[in-house]
């Protein structure tokens, strides 16, 4: 059982909190950062909002424009909802919002959470990241905002080191402004501007890339606070250089990877599929250099539950993990392999984006086109029907015709586009 809450006692520097105190001032700037606006497209599931289409619309076999909506330059997908950042700054959200992840009042939870509804932020956003019950929030001053929960085996557990959950923004109070986030299912990782990497959230299967095993349960004898209070990831030492500074992070349902300022990538986490790269099948609680991945230039990583897509400075486009319902895209492939393999469908195609939701994979290209592959059970495809797709097929739809796709990414049952008239 986690320890109780302390009656008293000063929150740590790092403490979540309600509106905190400023960060040094200064504006942000990285490449994973949106610019290019364009209109929120979802297809997929909807049962409890998430496609932002109205309570009368739970299901849609082909992409459709998220009505009621501002131009946005982001859209991300959680678990079961949705966040849109639009180019004024703002975030908008949709669908369930049982543990707050949606971060704005709801006064009838029948209808409001079906429909986009903007989140009371005062700052400018220009990044969000979204997981299973949590959503976050980067400012460009390199403040980072926070609600909704993260959860573990068994089941909520809070945001910060009390145990709190909250259905409004919190934000956390950090010693430098942050220039990158990213969220996995339910941990959130947040990169400085002077290269550190910072983890929070649950770290049962070594995601938080900091906590041993012994205490990655809700911080074991320690208690949650340990997995809650946002601290540094520290490596060893790379041939003699010092400790790594870190350029860009990304995040799998269970799984962290960040690359070095030198190009070098790192990961921890859930390793049952051989999906992190290495070998073995234990989870790896600690960082480790990823030698498979040394001949490709990462120019970013995506991830689903137990598989990894990696995209590279040319734009070609990698894979390697668990290949049931065919979500690395390489064909009738039976067995994992901890290297990434080529997916040659998309060989000849500049891909400019890449996503992963569970078990599904998305790739766009530089002409605008989407491609999907993986389990189609839920639509999620974006191919009018639910087969499943072992190689990348055209995502097609009436919406799509005479727009360019520069976004792509899914969650739990529903796929979100973000594209731009031709």
């Amino acid at each position: 059982m986690p320890p109780k809450r302390k009656s008293a006692g000063r929150p740590p520097k790092s403490q979540v909190a309600v509106n905190g105190a400023a960060t040094k001032k200064v504006k942000v700037n990285h490449p994973s950062h949106c610019t290019e606006p364009g209109v929120v497209l979802t297809v997929g599931e909807g049962d409890v909002g998430q496609l932002g289409h109205g309570d009368e619309m739970l299901q849609r076999m082909k992409p459709r424009v998220v009505a009621d909506l501002p131009m946005c330059i982001s859209v991300v997908a959680g678990g079961m909802h949705t966040v849109c950042l639009t180019t004024d700054g703002e975030v908008y959200t949709f669908g369930c919002n049982d543990e707050g992840a949606l971060g704005r009042p709801i006064t009838d939870e029948d209808t409001e959470p079906f429909s986009p509804g903007k989140v009371p932020l005062a700052d400018k956003i220009i990044q969000i990241s979204a997981g299973d019950s949590h959503t976050a929030a980067l400012t460009d001053e390199g403040k980072v905002f926070l609600w909704g929960t993260f959860r573990d085996g068994t089941g909520a557990f809070g945001l910060t080191s009390y145990g709190q959950t909250s259905k409004q923004p919190l934000h956390i109070r950090l010693e430098a402004p942050v220039i990158q986030i990213a969220s996995g299912d339910d941990h959130l990782c947040m990169l400085t501007i002077d290269g550190d990497l910072l983890t929070m959230g649950c770290g049962e299967q070594g995601q938080l890339g900091r906590v041993a095993e012994i205490h990655a349960v809700r911080g074991g004898r320690k208690g949650p606070a340990i997995l809650l209070e946002p601290s540094r990831v520290h490596c060893k030492r790379i041939r003699g250089r010092g400790k790594p500074l870190f350029d860009g992070v990304w995040c799998s349902s269970y799984c962290t990877f960040a690359r070095t300022r030198d190009g070098d990538i790192y990961a921890w986490g859930l390793n049952n599929y051989h999906h992190i790269g290495l070998t073995n099948r234990e989870p790896h609680y600690m960082p480790n250099a990823i030698e498979s991945f040394s001949n490709i230039k990462v120019d970013s990583v995506a991830g689903g539950q137990h598989h990894t897509v990696l995209l590279d400075t040319e734009g070609k486009v990698y894979s390697l993990g668990r290949v049931d319902y065919g979500r690395l895209g390489l064909g009738e492939q039976t067995k994992e392999s901890n290297v990434p393999a080529l997916i040659t469908d998309l060989a000849d195609k500049h891909v400019t984006s890449i996503g992963c939701g569970t078990s599904v994979s998305l790739a766009c290209t530089k002409q605008g086109e989407a491609y999907a592959w993986g389990m189609g059970s839920s639509f999620q495809l974006g191919t009018g029907d639910e087969d499943d797709a072992d190689t990348p097929v055209l995502m097609e739809g009436k919406q799509l015709q005479n727009r360019r796709v520069i976004y792509v990414g899914a969650g739990g049952q529903h796929t979100v586009l973000l594209a731009v008239d031709k």
